[in-house]
C-alpha cells in the first residue's frame, strides 16, 4: 500500500476529479479521483482507512488501479478543516468522503454545493448536512452512528458496573459541534440514576492529560469518555491515563476496551467506513447523494474487559456479561 501511495502522488499530483493513469500497451485512461479528509491524523485512523478501501472494493474501485485518493488530515486542528476542504475542492475531486464527525463534514458542505459529500460516524446530520434521512437533498449523504443518543446509555452501563460511583466524571470536548447536547443528555441520565456528574472538558493530549490528573481531587469514581472523533485517534493515551489513575472507564467504540479499556458501548466504526466507501463507489458509478438515504447502525455491540475490571477492583456481574457481544479475557 506504501509503493501504491507513492506511485499515485507522482501521477495524479494536481489533476482533479479524473487522472491519466498508465495502462499496458502505453495507453492512458481517466481515472477518478477522490479526496479523503479527517478531523484526526491519519496513524489513528489508518484501520479505519483500510476498511473505507475495503467498501470502494465492493464497487469496484480499488485504489492504485482505477481510483486514486487525495488524503487530507488536520491533525485534532478543526480551524484547518475549512482550507483542506478548500484545497479538494480546488483540485476538482469527484468525491468527498468527510471523516472525524460533523465539524469535518460542515466544512467540505461549506466550500462545495456540487461535489458529493459521503460523510461517516456523524451524529446528527440534520444539522445543516441534509433534508431528511431517507431523501438528503443536496450534495451530502452517509453514515450516521447515532454517538450523543448512546452517551446517556453508556452512563446507565457504568453505573450498573461500577455501583458505589457517587460521583461520576464526564469527559467532553468542548470543540465538538453538539457538545452542549451531549452533556445536557448525560446529565438528565444522572439525574435519575442520583449520581453527581463532574465535567472535564479537553480539546488537546495537554488537557486529556490535565483532566484526568484532576479526577482524584474530585472524587471520581468511574468517567464516561463522551463520542467524540479525537477521543479516539487518541485512544492509547486516554485507556492508558485510565489505568494509571485506576479510573473505571467506558468508551463509545469497541477499539478503546481492545487497547485496554474497561468497556465500551456503540455501533461498529469500521462498519461505518466500508459503508461510506460503498457509498462513494455507488456515486462514482452515477447515483446521486441526494438520493441516498442516510444510513443508521442496527446493532450495537457491549464489549467488556474483565482483564482491566480485575486490575481496577470491578466486579461485573454474571448478568452483564452474559448481555455483553464480546468479552475480553
Amino acid at each position: 500500500m506504501r509503493r501504491a501511495s507513492m506511485h499515485r502522488r507522482t501521477f495524479v499530483a494536481a489533476l482533479g476529479a479524473s487522472a491519466v493513469w498508465p495502462r499496458a500497451g502505453g495507453a492512458q485512461a481517466a481515472i477518478p479521483v477522490i479526496g479523503v479528509l479527517n478531523l484526526v491524523a491519519r496513524k489513528p485512523m489508518e484501520r479505519f482507512l483500510v476498511e473505507l478501501r475495503k467498501g470502494l472494493v465492493e464497487t469496484g474501485f480499488e485504489e492504485g488501479r482505477n481510483l486514486a485518493i487525495e488524503y487530507r488530515f488536520a491533525d485534532g486542528d478543526q480551524s484547518r478543516l475549512l482550507a483542506l476542504a478548500a484545497d479538494l475542492v480546488r483540485r476538482q475531486v469527484a468525491v468527498i468522503v468527510a471523516g472525524g464527525g460533523p465539524a469535518t463534514a460542515l466544512a467540505a458542505k461549506a466550500q462545495t454545493s456540487t461535489i458529493p459529500i459521503v460523510f461517516t460516524a456523524v451524529a446528527d446530520p440534520l444539522g445543516g448536512l441534509v433534508a431528511t434521512f431517507n431523501r438528503p437533498g443536496g450534495n451530502a449523504t452517509g453514515i450516521s452512528v447515532l454517538s450523543t443518543e448512546l452517551d446517556p446509555k453508556r452512563l446507565e452501563l457504568l453505573c450498573e458496573a461500577v455501583r458505589a460511583a457517587a460521583v461520576v466524571g464526564v469527559l467532553a470536548n468542548p470543540h465538538r459541534p453538539d457538545a452542549e447536547a451531549q452533556l445536557a443528555g448525560v446529565r438528565a441520565t444522572a439525574a435519575t440514576l442520583n449520581r453527581q456528574i463532574v465535567v472535564f472538558k479537553a480539546s488537546n493530549a495537554a488537557e486529556i492529560d490535565a483532566a484526568f490528573a484532576a479526577l482524584g481531587d474530585r472524587g471520581v469514581g468511574g468517567l464516561v469518555v463522551l463520542a467524540d472523533p479525537y477521543f479516539t485517534s487518541r485512544r492509547e493515551q486516554i485507556v492508558s491515563l485510565a489505568a494509571r489513575y485506576r479510573v473505571p472507564a467506558i468508551y463509545q467504540w469497541r477499539e478503546f476496551a481492545e487497547a485496554g479499556g474497561l468497556m465500551s458501548y456503540g455501533p461498529s466504526l469500521p462498519d461505518a467506513y466500508r459503508q461510506a466507501g460503498v457509498y462513494t463507489g455507488r456515486i462514482l458509478k452515477g447515483e446521486k447523494p441526494a438520493e441516498l438515504p442516510v444510513l443508521q447502525p442496527t446493532k450495537f455491540e457491549l464489549v467488556i474487559n474483565v482483564k482491566t475490571a480485575k486490575a481496577l477492583g470491578v466486579v461485573v456481574t454474571e448478568a452483564m456479561l452474559s448481555r455483553a457481544d464480546e468479552v475480553i479475557e
